[in-house]
């Protein structure tokens, strides 16, 4: 067995609401927390991930907010942070400065000529939804065809998919991430794990975790794919394989591969934990709840049950 590292610190908190689970958001932990529904703002936001911070949007409908970083806020605040070179940005923070007045038309003329732009189909279903116009879900549904590798199709699966938590479920690996990470900028560490993917199961597990983070579902799908052809019989590379094909529009083709791994590897909480995992984001907290205390017990003492516990700690306080 490879050794491993504590990359599941239990950083990850989590609360529910009372017989279901309130709807968690992604932490770099990667454990599922709970944001409560605020009112709802005055005029609709931008769309522009990558993810940070989740709003809660009419009917409990998540959207993230930031562009590289820059913060959310009102159209004005991110229109002003917005590149004078980028000629989409431009035009959707003008489609939008004068909510609600001609918003819809803009939108409509500009997802004519950019058709198979994802965000600016995500904003016009922003658009179309905060009208009060069909249409809206036809939008999101091309945003995330447009460009399925993005955070973009991220956020369209959220709107599409408010029964389940916002984001993706993150794959936990216990894999050291390699010392030479710190100090770097974002884009020399991004480089300096796909470089390590080439060389290592460990380097892939770490490279799509990355990835993940990222929005960039696909890729890490194929990397997670390509550490379990690599490592058929270690369970971690097996069990990122199968997360890294959770999809809220076809979560059974998640589940229908870690359900054989529980026979496969029956004392790996890894196995547990992951299907518990994807159970709490999909709303089913008593299922989950039953593969966490199996992730604890199958394997105890390991990093990855002592973050199951944390969760079962948490659903506990809040009397779930």
């Amino acid at each position: 067995m490879r050794e491993r590292g504590s990359g599941a610190d239990g950083r990850g908190r989590m609360v529910a609401a009372r017989g279901r689970a309130s709807r968690p958001e992604r932490d770099l932990g990667n454990g599922p927390k709970v944001r409560p529904p605020s009112p709802r703002s005055a005029a609709p936001v931008i769309s522009a991930p990558p993810a940070a911070q989740p709003v809660a949007w009419p009917r409990r409908v998540p959207l993230d907010l930031v562009a590289d970083g820059a913060g959310g806020g009102t159209v004005a605040r991110l229109l002003a942070r917005m590149s004078e070179s980028a000629f989409q940005g431009r035009r959707l923070g003008e489609a939008f400065a004068t909510w609600p007045v001609g918003t819809v038309d803009r939108m409509n003329r500009l997802a004519g000529l950019h058709a198979q732009d994802a965000v600016v189909q995500l904003n016009l279903g922003v658009a179309l939804f905060w009208s009060g116009l069909a249409g809206a879900q036809e939008a999101w549904r091309a945003a995330a065809a447009s460009d399925p590798d993005s955070a973009y199709a991220v956020a369209a699966g959220n709107l599409l998919h408010p029964e389940y938590a916002p984001g993706l479920p993150i794959f936990v690996t216990t894999a050291r991430p390699p010392a030479a990470l710190d100090g770097l900028a974002p884009p020399a560490q991004l480089e300096l794990l796909r470089r390590n993917a080439a060389r290592s199961v460990d380097g892939k597990l770490l490279y799509g975790i990355a990835l993940q983070k990222l929005g960039r579902q696909r890729s890490a799908e194929r990397v997670f794919t390509s550490a379990a052809r690599q490592a058929p019989a270690d369970a971690e590379a097996q069990v990122a394989a199968a997360v890294g094909r959770f999809d809220k529009a076809r979560p059974a083709e998640a589940f229908s591969r870690l359900g054989p791994l529980t026979r496969r590897f029956p004392d790996r909480a890894t196995v547990r934990f992951h299907l518990g995992l994807l159970l709490l984001w999909s709303g089913e907290v008593k299922s989950a709840k039953t593969q966490l205390d199996r992730a604890v017990s199958v394997e105890p003492g390991s990093p990855l049950a002592r973050q199951a516990q944390t969760y079962l700690d948490e659903l506990a306080r809040a009397g779930v």
